[in-house]
């Protein structure tokens, strides 16, 4: 019964059965929750008020979700899931706001502290790579700071440099075409080869 229901709230997102989905935002079942956000949002329903409500849902799955889904809604701020307790929370609000690209100032202090002091390698993966998609020079020292940390976080940093110019970030993606870790290399290959540089 319980694959049943959540076959159908997923069907509901294509046929357009917004009163199926919406009342499933209240089920008891988490799986059912996340599926009504994710249908609502296809059907284009889901309005603001009703994602907000999805962040602070006490399932981490939905609010991950919602923070993935956040990610369409540049006015939609991220803040409060960048200090959720679960990291998987804080790891999708970090990329979704790199999916905005124009974030308020909080969450763009938020970010650049993540990308430096997370524990969670992916938390800070994912926010470097937020930085570099936003694009702003504030951002760049943590962009570069995070070229010597973990093999998959300096590989998204050499990608994060990609909007950024000078000698700082030349010499950095000189490092990393040394890089110990081929996809770091192969990273940077790609960054200077987009710019021109080979």
């Amino acid at each position: 019964m319980t694959r049943d229901r959540w076959r159908q709230l997923a069907v509901s997102g294509h046929s357009g059965d917004e009163p199926t989905a919406r009342a499933a935002l209240a089920d008891a079942d988490a799986v059912a929750r996340e599926l009504a956000l994710g249908a609502l949002q296809r059907m284009g329903a889901l309005d603001d008020a009703t994602l907000h409500a999805a962040f602070t849902d006490a399932d981490p799955a939905v609010r991950r979700r919602g923070a993935l889904i956040a990610g369409t809604r540049p006015g939609c701020s991220l803040l409060d899931l960048l200090s959720d307790p679960d990291v998987t929370v804080v790891e999708a609000a970090a990329w979704s706001c790199g999916e905005q690209e124009t974030v308020e100032a909080p969450v763009f202090a938020r970010l650049l502290s993540l990308a430096g002091e997370a524990p969670d390698a992916l938390v800070r993966e994912a926010a470097v790579a937020a930085l570099g998609a936003i694009g702003d020079e504030r951002g760049l020292l943590a962009i570069l700071a995070a070229c010597s940390d973990k093999p998959a976080v300096r590989r998204r940093a050499a990608l994060a440099l990609a909007p950024f110019d000078g000698p700082a970030v030349d010499a950095a993606l000189r490092a990393a075409l040394e890089d110990r870790d081929w996809q770091v290399r192969q990273a940077a290959e790609d960054v200077l080869r987009a710019a021109g540089g080979d």
